[in-house]
C-alpha cells in the first residue's frame, strides 16, 4: 500500500505542504552542492605529497586549531613549504592582497574596486617593491623565491576554482574568466607596503587639522591637539640622551636650556599646547616586557597584541618554522604570528628570546601643496616639468583605463585620487611624501630577526627594519630585556609635520639623511625591571633633540599598563597569569575625569536614574556593564554635542585619548566657545547645559534600544563585533555575506582602554578597531608561552579552523603556542 503523507489534510495545507517538501529538498540538494564545493578546497593534512623543487622531506605538524609547525633541514625547504602551507590555508587572501598592493583589484571585481587601484596606482607600491628587490640579500632573494615556488607547488595541484576555496567559485559567478597567475617574489615583497600603508603615522591628521581650518581659526585648531601629557603619562625611554653622534643609555641631555625645555613641555601641557597626538582610529598596540627580577620564575615575560581593524580571516596566520638540526645550511627555529604571503615570522619566539612591536608613530609623511600649471610645478621661483607615467588598469566586464600620474620632486600628486586630499590657498595639486615610497631592506630584516643569538644581533637585525617604523620589545632567557625604536625616519629643514606646507618655497625639504639608526632611542635592562610601549611617547623632547613626532598617542594605555605593572609588583612577583590578566583590563581612562564633571550638573527627568549608575562605577567596562553602557552613550552624545557643529564631517571626533585631553581641557572653561552650539542662534551654550543634553540623549538613545529598565542595560548588548571577510564580507548581497562572515561577538573594552575594542563616537558602539592577537612568552620555559589570533588558521570558510578561535579571543583566554599535534602531513621532494 503506498503512503500518502499528507492524506486527510484539507488541500490548501495539502499544497503548502508539498511545496515546503519541495524547497526543502532542494535545499538539502543545495546545500549538499555546497557542501561537496566547500570540503573540496580543504587543505590535506595528513598522508604524503609529493612537492616540486623540496630537496629533502618536510614535516607539517598540525594542532587542533590547525597551527602548522614545519620541520626541515634546510631553509630553503623550510619556506617552500612554509609558502605550500601559506597557500594551503589562505592562497586567497593571498591573491586578493597582492591584487590590492598592485592597484589590481578591478581585474577580478570591475570597476567597483577603480578607486582603490588609481590611489595605489598613483602611489606607486609595486614599483618601489620592484626597486627593492634589487637591494635585498641574495640570501633573501633565495628565500623569497623557494617560498614562491611552495605557494605555486600549490597553485599547480590545484588548477580549479573549486579546488583552491569557495571565493573562486563565487568570484566565477561576476567574473568567469579571472585565473589567478603564479606567485612571485615581488607579491611577497609588495604586501609590505600595505602593511606600511595601515600604520603610515599622521597623515590624516595633516589633513584634519587643515579641514578644521578651513572653518576655525588656528588657535581653536590648536585646542584640538593638546601637548602629550608628560606630567601624568611616562613615555617609553626614561633614561639616556644622545651623546658622541650616537644614543647611549647612561647619558644625561647636554641641550642646551634642557631644564627649561622640560619645565617647557608641561606648561605648554597646562595652556593646551599645539605640541599634541591625534587619535588614529583602528592603529594602536599594546607590548610590555617584565625583567625576572618581578617574575615567579626570575625570567622575563613578555606580553604583545597590535591593535588593527578586524579581518575576516585575521591578518596573521600563527606558524612554527623549525630546522631539525642547527647549521649553516638551516638556522631558524622560531614561532609565531606570520603574514599569509611573507615568508618568515613577524613577531614570535625562538629558542632564546621573544620580541613584540606595537607602532612607534613617526611622523614620516609630509603632504605638500604644490603650484601646478600647464605640465610643471613652481619650486623656488622657477617652474620644473612634472614627472608623469601612465598606468592602465584592467578591467573585469568593462574596457582598460587609463590614467595619468604626476610626481613634483616631493612624490605623487595625490588630490586627484584621494577625496580628502584638497589643495587649498594659492597650490592647486598636493604631493605626498612619504617614507614608504623610498625602497629599502624591511624583507631583509625578517630574516635576521629570526635567526638572532642575542640582543646585540637582534639590534643589528632592527637596523634593517626601516618601514614601518616600530617599537620593538625584546627578552632572552639569559635574563636581558630591551627596547629598540628602529625605521627610517625623515629630519626636515623646517617645519614639524603637523600641517600640509607649501612645496614651492623649498623651505620644507627632508634632508638627504634620515635620524642616524645610531641615534634612535634604546634602553636595556631598565631600572624599573620593565618596559611598556602602547603607541606613548618614547621620549621626553627635553631628552632627546631629533623630532620624531608631534602626534602621539596620550600614553592613556601605557600608563594604566604601567600602573597594573606596579600593583603586581607591590603584591609580589608576576606570572603569566598576571600578564594575560593586564591585556583583558577594560577601565576607561577617562571616568575618573568625566563622571564627577556629570555629577554635579542639575538634572531632571529620567537621565537621573541612568546618572546613578555612574555613581560607584570603577570605570570597568565589561560586558555585563550597565554604567559603561550608559557612560559610552553620554560620551558619544557629548562628543557629537561639542564638535560636530564645529568640525568638517571627516574632522569629527571618533573618540579616543585625544579626545580625553581635549574634553578634559574644555571641562575647566565652561564658557569656551567649543561649547555653543553654532547651529543655535539664539541661544549661547554653556558647558552644563551640553553635559545635561548628553546624559538626556543618551538616556534616550539607550531606552530605545534596550529598555527603559536602566539596570538590565548591558555594553556587550551595544559593543559587539561582527567579522566581515575582506572580499565579500560587504558586498550587499546577504546570502554570500553569510557564507563569509561570522559573528557579532559582545566584546568588553572600549578605545583606549588596555582591552581595545574600539569604536567610533559618530557610528555607533561597533567594534571597529581590536587586538588582533594577543601572546604572552615565557623566557623561563617557552614551551609555556601562549598566544591567541582573532579568527582561526584557516581562510576556507565552514573549515573547523575558519574561526574556532574567536570565541576564546573574545572570552580573553589564550592558546599554548607549542600544542600537541594532531596531524601530520609529509612533503617529499
Amino acid at each position: 500500500m503506498r503512503v500518502r503523507p499528507y492524506a486527510g489534510l484539507p488541500w490548501p495545507l495539502r499544497w503548502l505542504a508539498r511545496l515546503l517538501t519541495v524547497l526543502l529538498a532542494l535545499g538539502l540538494v543545495l546545500a549538499g552542492v555546497v557542501a561537496v564545493i566547500v570540503r573540496q578546497s580543504f587543505p590535506q593534512v595528513e598522508g604524503e605529497l609529493k612537492i616540486a623543487g623540496l630537496t629533502g622531506s618536510v614535516e607539517v605538524k598540525r594542532d587542533r586549531h590547525g597551527v602548522p609547525h614545519i620541520y626541515a633541514d634546510t631553509a630553503e625547504d623550510l619556506f617552500l613549504a612554509q609558502g605550500f602551507v601559506h597557500a594551503q590555508d589562505r592562497f586567497w587572501e593571498m591573491d586578493f592582497r597582492r591584487h590590492v598592493t598592485a592597484g589590481r583589484l578591478s581585474e577580478m571585481f570591475g570597476a567597483a574596486t577603480l578607486g582603490n587601484d588609481k590611489a595605489i596606482r598613483t602611489m606607486g607600491w609595486r614599483r618601489v617593491a620592484e626597486q627593492e628587490l634589487s637591494m635585498l640579500s641574495e640570501r633573501t632573494r633565495r628565500y623569497l623565491d623557494s617560498y614562491a615556488k611552495g605557494v605555486n607547488a600549490w597553485l599547480a595541484a590545484n588548477p580549479n576554482a573549486s579546488d583552491r576555496s569557495l571565493e573562486y567559485s563565487v568570484l566565477k559567478l561576476q567574473n568567469s574568466a579571472y585565473r589567478p597567475e603564479p606567485w612571485s617574489k615581488l607579491d611577497s615583497v609588495a604586501w609590505l607596503k600595505a602593511m606600511a600603508w595601515d600604520l603610515r603615522s599622521n597623515m590624516e591628521d595633516e589633513i584634519d587639522r587643515a579641514l578644521a581650518a578651513a572653518k576655525l581659526p588656528r588657535e581653536r585648531v590648536d585646542q584640538l591637539y593638546p601637548g602629550y601629557p608628560f606630567a601624568k603619562h611616562r613615555p617609553i625611554v626614561t633614561q639616556g640622551a644622545i651623546a658622541q653622534d650616537r644614543f647611549e643609555e647612561k647619558a644625561e641631555p647636554r641641550l642646551a636650556g634642557v631644564s627649561a625645555l622640560t619645565g617647557a613641555a608641561k606648561a605648554f601641557d597646562a595652556v593646551r599646547s599645539t605640541m599634541g597626538t591625534p587619535e588614529r582610529e583602528g592603529v594602536g598596540s599594546n607590548s610590555w616586557v617584565v625583567s625576572g627580577e618581578h617574575t615567579v620564575t626570575g625570567k622575563p615575560l613578555l606580553a604583545n597584541d597590535p591593535h588593527l581593524s578586524p579581518a575576516m580571516p585575521s591578518v596573521w596566520y600563527q606558524a612554527g618554522l623549525h630546522c631539525r638540526k642547527k647549521s649553516e645550511a638551516c638556522m631558524y627555529d622560531v614561532t609565531g604570528f606570520t603574514f599569509s604571503g611573507v615568508p618568515g615570522v613577524i613577531i614570535g619566539q625562538t629558542a632564546k628570546f621573544a620580541w613584540g612591536f606595537t607602532n612607534l608613530g613617526p611622523d614620516v609623511a609630509d603632504l605638500y601643496l604644490e603650484q601646478v600649471k600647464d605640465g610643471a610645478y613652481l619650486y623656488k621661483g622657477k617652474w620644473a616639468e612634472l614627472e608623469a607615467r601612465e598606468e592602465q588598469i584592467k578591467v573585469a566586464g568593462g574596457a582598460p583605463v587609463t590614467i595619468t600620474v604626476r610626481s613634483t620632486r616631493h612624490g605623487p600628486l595625490v588630490n586627484e585620487v584621494m577625496e580628502s586630499v584638497k589643495p587649498t590657498g594659492e597650490a592647486t595639486a598636493v604631493a605626498l611624501q612619504w617614507t614608504a615610497l623610498m625602497p629599502g631592506r624591511t624583507v631583509d630584516a625578517i630574516f635576521d630577526l629570526n635567526q638572532a643569538a642575542d640582543w646585540n644581533e637582534f639590534r643589528a637585525a632592527a637596523a634593517l627594519f626601516e618601514v614601518p617604523s616600530q617599537n620593538l620589545i625584546y627578552a632572552d632567557t639569559e635574563g636581558k630585556i630591551g627596547y629598540q625604536a628602529p625605521g627610517r625616519i625623515p629630519v626636515r629643514e623646517k617645519g614639524d609635520g603637523t600641517w600640509p606646507v607649501p612645496g614651492w618655497t623649498g623651505e620644507y625639504e627632508w634632508k638627504t639623511a634620515p635620524i642616524p639608526y645610531d641615534q634612535l632611542p634604546t634602553v636595556s635592562d631598565p631600572a624599573e625591571g620593565y618596559i611598556v610601549t602602547a603607541n606613548n611617547a618614547v621620549i621626553d623632547p627635553g631628552r632627546y633633540k631629533p623630532l620624531l613626532t608631534e602626534d602621539w598617542a596620550y600614553g592613556y594605555r601605557s600608563q594604566r599598563i604601567t600602573d597594573l605593572l606596579d600593583a603586581e609588583i607591590k603584591k609580589g612577583k608576576l606570572d603569566a597569569a598576571a600578564m594575560s590578566r593586564i591585556q583583558q583590563d577594560t577601565r576607561n581612562g577617562f571616568a575618573g575625569t568625566l563622571v564627577p564633571a556629570l555629577m554635579n550638573v542639575n538634572l531632571a527627568g529620567p537621565a537621573v536614574e541612568a546618572r546613578r549608575l555612574l555613581k560607584d562605577w570603577d570605570g570597568s567596562q565589561t560586558l555585563d556593564s550597565a554604567p559603561a553602557a550608559y557612560f559610552n552613550a553620554v560620551w558619544r552624545h557629548l562628543l557629537k554635542g561639542l564638535f560636530d557643529d564645529d568640525l568638517p564631517e571627516a574632522a569629527r571626533p571618533a573618540g579616543g585619548d585625544r579626545w580625553y585631553e581635549v574634553v578634559g581641557n574644555l571641562l575647566e572653561r565652561p564658557d569656551d566657545p567649543f561649547w555653543d552650539d553654532t547651529t543655535t542662534e539664539e541661544l549661547t551654550e554653556t558647558r552644563d547645559g551640553v553635559l545635561r543634553q548628553a546624559m538626556a540623549d543618551a538616556y534616550q538613545e539607550l531606552a530605545d534600544r534596550l529598555g527603559a529598565d536602566v539596570r538590565q542595560w548591558r555594553w556587550g548588548d551595544l559593543h559587539t563585533l561582527k567579522l566581515t571577510n575582506a572580499s565579500f564580507g560587504a558586498s550587499g548581497i546577504a546570502p554570500i555575506e553569510m557564507l563569509f562572515n561570522r559573528g557579532p561577538l559582545s566584546l568588553p573594552g572600549g578605545k583606549d582602554a588596555v582591552n581595545a575594542t574600539g569604536w567610533n563616537a559618530q557610528r555607533g558602539y561597533e567594534v571597529n578597531a581590536v587586538p588582533s592577537m594577543r601572546m604572552v612568552a615565557d623566557l623561563s620555559d617557552l614551551g609555556k608561552s601562549q598566544w591567541i589570533n582573532l579568527t582561526g588558521a584557516s581562510g576556507h570558510a565552514f573549515h573547523d579552523n575558519y574561526w574556532d578561535q574567536a570565541e576564546v579571543w573574545a572570552q580573553g583566554r589564550l592558546i599554548p603556542m607549542r600544542a600537541p599535534a594532531a596531524h601530520t602531513l609529509t612533503l617529499r621532494p
